[in-house]
């Protein structure tokens, strides 16, 4: 992750975080110039996903199999061999 610095547009690196959950952290920069010197904090926070995890879907598909009758299930995987 690139951070750059507002005061004089150098790149600036990360020192330090604060991870305060597991949607937020707080980044502790300072600016790489040497006559600059400036430090700051910036935000870091998690917006949306555009691609689930493989983990998510796997995950949530188990769920709904477990949440089927003993029927429903025996019928799906039925389906699943026969290619139906």
């Amino acid at each position: 992750m690139r951070v750059i610095c507002k005061e004089c547009r150098s790149k600036g690196r990360i020192t330090t975080s604060e991870q305060l959950s597991a949607q937020f952290a707080k980044l502790y920069c300072q600016c790489n110039s040497a006559t600059c010197g400036h430090t700051w904090v910036a935000n870091l926070t998690f917006s949306h996903t555009l691609s689930p995890s493989a983990q998510a879907v796997d995950s949530f598909i188990f769920d709904r199999v477990r949440e089927m009758t003993r029927a429903q299930q025996q019928d799906l995987f039925e389906k699943l061999r026969s290619g139906t």
